[in-house]
């Protein structure tokens, strides 16, 4: 063979390898176009493949929140009524705030055992504060949240920069806020809200026209609604896969119908109460935290591994104490609004099972006890299922004692639920 041809011959299958090798380079297509290509079909077949891969997401909940409201209508008759979903909605805001910080200590794969008694010492300062000494009841406030605050970058310097476990950690915390909170009560032993003040509005406040529940909901939607449509527009333009109209139109539509039932719902009682204006906007603001900025993004990153966390350049022993301080921060609120639920603040405030209650509805709600898995809507929602089941036995007769098994029950359940999701994402390949 001639140099002439062998050269040839070697363009020729240099040219073809090339070919091939340029063919090979096509980019993948994001599975995510193909599903919304396919349409319901497709959105309907990628939501089974994520139940048989254990991606449960808020399924559970909502099927169970569904399913206890037809037993407990089936068995009362009046579950549904206005006034009794109003009055879930008024109990579930001073646990649910204590719930939302927790979220975030799970979510490092951690946990906060001293939330009942910060939630109670906060409460009492802010009693004696403005009862006995005559400070001003915002001041007083402040100043109660300064300190619960304070208490939880303790607890996080001690986790993170000693290295104590944050059981132990928070355990002595526990014991210690409580002493803290009767010694700062002293022989008082209990002290009546101020009569029409700010901590006694906090639960008994309702906005009682009809236009303030409807124009929250308007706003809800129309404020999903344009952030979807902006945050489309902005990847659409980045060239990354971003859902269409109709999906966005279709998931603003079932907002609407869920936000204007429950002003409808609340409208028919007293009206939208404040306390669940405040519960849900602390959840939003956290929800937006944790999905859409960088610190949010840390968080989830030092749960799923702290090793991996650390080599990414973050300050690890930081982002922890920041952790431990909203906790400490929204337990303090969560303790504000139980003393206003109860007309007082005593030495008794923030204890019993308000801890565990908190607890329980962060992972009954759908936050992994193994961190790096969780929202903080899974606050809301455990809340509504713990409180729930509370009003729906309570409205049959049915003792506490009762109540805390099927509680403890349904929180087993949660965490078997969550431990069986884990070990089948991973044989699927998604853990």
């Amino acid at each position: 063979m001639s140099k002439h041809s062998s050269t040839q011959n070697a363009s020729r299958t240099n040219g073809s390898t090339v070919t091939e090798t340029s063919a090979t380079n096509v980019p993948a297509v994001d599975p995510r176009l193909l599903v919304r290509e396919r349409g319901f079909a497709g959105y309907l077949a990628e939501f089974k493949g994520k139940l048989r891969s254990g991606d449960l997401g808020s399924v559970p909940v909502v099927l169970g929140l569904i399913l206890i409201a037809a037993i407990f209508q089936g068995l009362t008759g009046n579950f549904l009524n206005a006034g009794n979903l109003s009055n879930i909605a008024l109990y579930i805001a001073g646990p649910g705030l204590i719930s939302v910080g927790i979220v975030f200590v799970l979510l490092l794969g951690e946990i906060d055992l001293s939330l009942g008694s910060v939630a109670g010492v906060s409460a009492a300062i802010s009693a004696v504060l403005s009862i006995q000494h005559g400070v001003n009841e915002y001041l007083a406030i402040v100043i109660a949240i300064v300190a619960a605050l304070a208490i939880g970058a303790l607890h996080g310097f001690f986790f993170a920069k000693i290295g104590v476990p944050a059981f132990v950690v928070t355990l002595a915390g526990m014991l210690t806020w409580s002493g803290l909170q009767g010694y700062v009560m002293g022989n008082t032993g209990t002290l009546n809200n101020i009569p029409n003040g700010v901590i006694a509005n906090l639960d008994n406040y309702f906005f009682d026209s009809v236009a303030a529940a409807y124009g929250l909901a308007a706003v809800s939607v129309a404020g999903y609604l344009a952030a979807a449509l902006l945050g489309a527009r902005s990847r659409r333009e980045a060239g990354l896969p971003f859902r269409p109209v109709s999906e966005i139109g279709l998931r603003a539509g079932l907002l609407a119908v869920l936000a204007f039932g429950a002003a409808y719902v609340l409208n028919q009682d007293r009206g939208l109460p404040l306390a669940l204006v405040v519960l849900l906007g602390v959840v939003i603001v956290t929800d937006f935290v944790l999905r859409r900025t960088t610190y949010g993004r840390k968080v989830f990153a030092v749960g799923g591994g702290v090793e991996a966390a650390r080599r990414a350049g973050i300050n690890v022993a930081r982002l922890r104490i920041s952790v431990y301080m909203i906790s400490a921060g929204l337990a303090s609120v969560g303790g504000l609004f139980m003393a206003s639920q109860a007309g007082f603040a005593d030495k008794q405030t923030g204890s019993g099972f308000v801890l565990m209650n908190a607890i329980a509805a962060a992972v009954i709600g759908g936050t992994s006890l193994f961190g790096g898995r969780g929202k903080t809507w899974s606050a809301l929602l455990g809340a509504l299922v713990i409180q729930s089941i509370i009003t729906g036995l309570d409205l049959e007769g049915i003792s506490q004692s009762i109540q805390y098994m099927i509680t403890g029950a349904v929180l087993l359940g949660a965490v078997v639920l969550d431990s069986v999701s884990r070990r089948t994402q991973k044989s699927a390949g998604r853990g």
